[in-house]
């Protein structure tokens, strides 16, 4: 019996990426930025390699690293969420999916409105907790939904939960999904359920992303295809719209998601964990909150030595990002950048630096690898089996 389990820490990019410029993220280095904080303690962390990955230079290096490490380019347009998980299990996306800085177009609007029976409120790209705050009121008083973007591909909803019902608010969502295909094919539409009062209002952890579905199989895919476990914990299921999937555990933070992945590593399971924590990039990197981001890091380096204890002899445990969300810059959007990869157990060889690798997708592929499944997706296996 054979165990992975990928780790993703949303958002935690090391470096501007070379076309940083592009993207308007050059100096962009959301670990270097953390790093600085009076409350980033890694220690765990650098044990396996982080700090001795190409370009890491906020801390030493381990003279003797308990694991395999690489510095990971994105070959994929583009900076955000899907992309980046796509990339990992094995999707190149070719052209970055569409963003609406100036709102969503009146037809797209207008039908959203007429199929959901509510107005839509704000239509611009708006910070999450801003957008709450400055339409909040309206929405209570006329039912009207609150709807914006960002710098990402996403067509974003936000409701009280006393004035719609987390079930419509989700129902809204796949509405939304089902109109936004095509030229106006959004990564993922997400509803932003919150609650209190004015001017208090705060997001819940009943958020909920709904993904386009991957245009090609994924690693994910090939993996249950062989019989193979494949469980989603966090926001991963709804990230590949359950495709591949063969369990999903939602989780309403790091907290929890740390807990469960440590809950499976005491699990007799063969096949592929996949946990997203996604706070990192939603309370900290978009919020431009430093020492939140530091501490949410110690918080999962303090966590490495339960999960390093539940791992097996056919285990291997690989931490990894899928882009970056500087926030010491003043932009409060991801940041193209390098992300990390750290490997340990006992089949990856020690202290072995793969370099800087030109795809995320070289992930899957070494997981599909381990597991005697000839890839069949983008990328190249660092580990030979």
């Amino acid at each position: 019996m054979k165990r992975v389990f990928i780790v993703v820490l949303d958002s935690l990019g090391i470096g501007e990426m070379p076309d940083a410029a592009l993207y308007g993220d050059e100096g962009s280095n959301t670990l270097k930025a953390i790093s600085k904080s009076r409350f980033f303690h890694a220690e765990n962390l650098s044990k396996l390699g982080f700090f001795n990955i190409d370009g890491v230079d906020c801390r030493p290096g381990e003279a003797s690293p308990l694991g395999a490490f690489a510095r990971m380019a994105e070959a994929s347009c583009g900076k955000d969420t899907t992309a980046g998980h796509w990339e990992i299990a094995g999707i190149k996306s070719g052209e970055p999916m569409p963003t609406f800085p100036d709102g969503f177009p009146d037809e797209v609007i207008s039908r959203f409105e007429r199929l959901t029976g509510r107005k839509a409120l704000c239509n611009k790209p708006y910070s999450g907790t801003e957008v709450i705050k400055d339409y909040g009121k309206e929405h209570l008083k006329t039912g009207g939904l609150i709807v914006y973007t960002s710098a990402d591909s996403v067509f974003q909803i936000a409701a009280h939960e006393e004035k719609v019902p987390l079930e419509e608010l989700y129902k809204c969502c796949r509405t939304a999904r089902e109109i936004l295909t095509g030229k106006y094919g959004v990564g993922r539409v997400i509803a932003r359920p919150f609650k209190g009062e004015y001017p208090n209002f705060k997001r819940t952890s009943n958020r909920r992303d709904f993904s386009l579905v991957p245009p090609k199989a994924t690693m994910l895919d090939q993996l249950s295809a062989k019989g193979k476990d494949v469980i989603a914990v966090g926001k991963i299921n709804d990230i590949f719209a359950g495709k591949g999937i063969t369990e999903a555990v939602h989780t309403s933070g790091n907290t929890e998601g740390i807990k469960a992945t440590i809950e499976l590593t005491g699990k007799k399971l063969d096949g592929l964990c996949f946990i997203n924590l996604v706070d990192f990039d939603m309370l900290y990197g978009h919020r431009n909150d430093v020492d939140g981001y530091a501490k949410a890091l110690t918080e999962f380096d303090e966590s490495l030595p339960a999960i390093e204890a539940g791992l097996g002899s056919g285990d291997i445990l690989m931490i990894t990002a899928d882009h970056g969300c500087d926030p010491s810059t003043p932009s409060t959007d991801h940041s193209r950048e390098y992300t990390p990869l750290v490997m340990y157990g006992s089949s990856v060889p020690a202290g072995t630096n793969f370099g800087t690798r030109s795809t995320f997708s070289d992930i899957g592929a070494t997981v599909l690898q381990y597991f005697g499944i000839k890839p069949e997706i983008y990328g190249t296996p660092l580990l030979k089996f």
